[in-house]
């Protein structure tokens, strides 16, 4: 059995026992944290929800907290004498999916 959730503005399949990481969330790590907002449920029978399936959640443990690897963003215009170089390093949350509630 498998789902399709929907966070940080993306949507992810997930299944029971997988390990996932997404946009940072506002929550405690060793917590359990509970996605509402499921658009699909497959398996045995499929539901596809209008845009989400009322009553279906997926719940999950907050393993940990961190940050991804730094990317460098660097800005040029030639003949101007114009150099920004900047750093980024996107925060996570990385989950663990312990069941899907269909």
């Amino acid at each position: 059995m498998y789902a399709v959730i929907e966070t940080g503005g993306k949507q992810i399949r997930v299944e029971a026992g997988q390990e996932i990481y997404v946009e940072k969330l506002d929550t405690e790590a060793e917590a359990t944290y509970t996605f509402d907002k499921v658009l699909m449920i497959g398996g045995d029978k499929t539901k596809i929800g209008n845009p989400y399936i009322k009553g279906a959640t997926v719940e999950a443990t907050v393993d940990k907290h961190g940050k991804g690897k730094k990317i460098i963003v660097y800005k040029y215009k030639p003949k101007k004498n114009y150099h920004r170089k900047q750093g980024h390093r996107q925060p996570y949350t990385k989950l663990t999916i312990k069941e899907i509630n269909a």
